[in-house]
């Protein structure tokens, strides 16, 4: 075995160590290892359910056995998917991904963005099953998945970001999350960890929507009674050109006063933000504003590079899992096995995007690494912890 192999099976079972086999082990045909190691292998070559998964084990069955032990060869498709339904899906994802956070450790990110995903075909109509809504946290920067917890609906996710949040170290960064994340709870717990909060807000906390408006209608009028242009630091705006559109982005940030009542409220609550987007598409113009509170100061371009970051999960994360992954099409209805599969396409996803000799993108990774042993393995030379 080369060096990136023996880094491969080295890592694999160091993160792997503590998780718990849910099988009988006198029963058991295949080293759990060797499962879970052909399954990531086949999710980067292009595998997507679990039959191509068995495929891909078959077609590589003598490179495999090159560094596997395989007692009793290729486990079959069912045996997969069985195996990855009895795995308890927190501490599944908890042990996959010590890889991208020790990646994310020596790439120093600083923004986090907290989103939710729905895997719209794991829904199951004649019971009543909900879609699997799951809650990831990237990391802008890197374009790393840190974490992830599942949960049954998308209302759920209230609960899921705080059990989120405990799997991360987030001393240093700044989280970012959309209106649906905007709770003191929420907010309270970000700073108890030493971390920094961006949150969306709308209608969802009574008072508080109401309280920010107020603010940001007093600093627009102290504005237009000042005679010197407002600080660079509290107003930014970018302008761009693209896509048959021009879109001009304006941010204000102002400081919550001390004494204001929301303060006592929201731990660490020191800024208000109002990023007003202004679209021209053909002859139409459109205006939009948006409200997101912050524990940070009031520096506009910071909270607004912040904020533009957070969609990063949605254009860059989501975006690819459906397009090159295939995931909202997967008609894949069992809980744990949905969860812990969709936490082996992000890890999939993150190593393919920190390989940067291909640049011809995923698919064609996904493609290069189907026909070449040696390109995949450069693939899995970014995961050593």
């Amino acid at each position: 075995m080369d060096a990136d192999t023996i880094a491969f099976v080295n890592g694999l079972t160091t993160c792997f160590a503590e998780l718990h086999d849910p099988r009988v082990k006198e029963r058991c045909e295949h080293t759990l290892l060797d499962i879970l190691a052909i399954t990531l292998l086949a999710v980067l070559c292009g595998a997507d359910d679990w039959p191509e998964v068995e495929l891909f084990g078959r077609k590589r069955d003598e490179w495999l056995r090159s560094f596997l032990s395989l007692p009793n060869g290729i486990p079959s498709h069912d045996t997969f998917r069985r195996v990855f339904g009895l795995l308890e899906r927190q501490q599944f994802a908890t042990c996959l991904f010590q890889w991208t956070q020790a990646l994310h450790k020596a790439t120093d990110g600083k923004v986090i963005a907290i989103d939710g995903k729905t895997l719209r075909r794991s829904h199951r109509k004649k019971s009543g099953l909900g879609a699997l809504h799951l809650v990831t946290a990237w990391a802008t920067k890197s374009g790393l998945t840190l974490g992830q917890v599942a949960c049954a609906e998308k209302s759920n996710e209230i609960t899921a970001i705080p059990e989120l949040l405990k799997l991360l170290n987030i001393k240093g960064c700044t989280i970012t999350i959309d209106a649906m994340g905007c709770q003191k709870e929420i907010a309270a717990q970000i700073r108890d960890q030493k971390g920094h909060y961006v949150l969306g807000l709308k209608g969802n906390q009574s008072g508080l929507e109401e309280d920010m408006l107020q603010l940001l209608e007093k600093d627009i009028e102290t504005e237009l009674g000042l005679e010197v242009p407002v600080s660079k630091d509290r107003i930014h705006v970018t302008n761009e050109t693209g896509h048959g559109r021009v879109e001009q982005r304006t941010c204000r940030a102002i400081e919550i006063p001390a004494d204001h009542p929301q303060r006592l409220k929201w731990k660490g609550l020191c800024t208000l933000m109002a990023l007003t987007c202004c679209r021209i598409v053909g002859d139409r113009e459109t205006w939009e504003t948006r409200l997101y509170i912050s524990s940070l100061k009031p520096k506009a371009k910071a909270l607004a590079d912040a904020i533009r970051q957070h969609w990063s999960i949605e254009n860059t994360q989501h975006w690819s899992l459906d397009v090159t992954f295939g995931e909202d099409v997967r008609r894949q209805q069992d809980r744990n096995g949905a969860a812990n599969l969709a936490s082996v396409r992000r890890l999939a996803l993150c190593l393919l995007r920190q390989e940067k000799t291909n640049k011809r993108g995923l698919k064609n990774k996904r493609l290069e690494c189907a026909l070449d042993p040696k390109y995949l393995l450069n693939v899995l030379a970014n995961a050593k912890i």
